[in-house]
């Protein structure tokens, strides 16, 4: 998820376990600890654009990292205040670390809870920035901070917080429930087969959910929003994976397929081969437009193979919140 957000879940799981120890100190390290499992993006600074992709959400957002990691700063933290014990410390740090990948394990790109097992868990039922989860929580937190220390409303307005943040998470595993089977019940209809289907909600909301869907020679991208009257339509993305020629036996580019676990197109454009990732939907509710969210071009400079993300133009962004409105009215 977004960085408030995980500042926000941070700082209510801190509450939760110290507040009434130590107080605003609670909430303050809870949220600095929100952050910390999410450094591993520096990671860009100092390796290529795929080692980075591998990186990201492995090691610092696991199991092991949280319970080492919770062992140090308890730690640290036992020679600063000594209003807790190590144990009480170890709790706190290993709940915030923890529920951090727990709550980044619902989105699209997942997490590596059980590194170093080479398991991705991705539930994909919330988007990485959604308002309905983060603001309520956001105002129950804000709520509870205006308290007094160790009082029952400061208490019961973190809880509340949690409560409902977390009942809306629920929700949206129901509704990806609902919207599978809707999506499986179109390609019945449309008498499609298929390999594998998977869906996903798009950018910033629950209501309009996207589904890839796997056939032997492409991909179908097709979404549906609770308010469509129409039947549900799939475009094809032919994979043409056999455009990568040579370059699908070099290591980075094995590499970049599995970290797309195999939903990739690739395309041959003037100024060289892109391989694009399925997985996290394109920049335009209209399917013609071919312009994925993350796309790759891979360059051969001598006995290397060199990996540029594509930049994204704000501009595009901008339309693509426009077209979502639109399209989240229903068909």
């Amino acid at each position: 998820m977004d960085s408030v957000t995980q500042i926000v879940l941070g700082a209510a799981v801190g509450e939760a376990v110290l507040g009434k120890k130590i107080g605003n100190k609670a909430m303050a390290l809870g949220a600095i600890a929100g952050t910390i499992p999410d450094l591993d993006v520096l990671s860009s600074h100092f390796t290529d654009t795929v080692n980075a992709l591998e990186i990201h959400r492995g090691f610092t957002h696991s199991i092991i990292f949280s319970i080492a990691f919770g062992l140090f700063f308890a730690w640290m933290c036992t020679k600063w205040d000594k209003r807790a014990r190590l144990k009480e410390w170890f709790l706190f740090w290993f709940m915030c670390f923890v529920t951090h990948p727990l709550l980044d394990a619902h989105t699209t790109w997942g997490t590596q809870l059980f590194w170093p097992f080479d398991i991705r868990l991705a539930f994909k039922n919330i988007f990485v920035i959604d308002p309905l989860y983060t603001l309520p929580f956001l105002i129950f937190l804000i709520l509870a901070m205006l308290q007094k220390r160790g009082s029952i409303k400061r208490q019961k307005f973190n809880n509340l917080g949690l409560i409902v943040s977390s009942s809306y998470m629920v929700i949206t595993i129901i509704l990806k429930g609902i919207t599978y089977l809707k999506f499986e019940n179109a390609l019945q209809d449309q008498n499609i087969d298929y390999v594998e289907l998977q869906t996903k909600p798009s950018p910033f909301n629950t209501i309009l959910w996207t589904a890839n869907v796997e056939t032997e020679d492409a991909f179908l991208i097709g979404d549906y929003s609770f308010f469509d009257t129409k039947p549900i339509q799939f475009f094809p993305h032919p994979k043409n994976h056999e455009a990568l020629g040579d370059l699908a036996n070099e290591d980075k580019v094995k590499q970049l397929i599995k970290i797309t676990q195999g939903w990739y197109t690739v395309s041959e454009k003037e100024d060289g081969i892109y391989l694009n990732d399925l997985r996290f939907g394109m920049m335009s509710v209209d399917q013609s437009v071919g312009k994925f969210a993350f796309s790759f071009r891979l360059d051969k400079v001598g006995d290397k193979v060199i990996v540029s993300e594509e930049p994204k133009d704000r501009s595009e962004a901008k339309r693509l919140l426009s077209d979502l409105w639109e399209r989240i009215k229903g068909s």
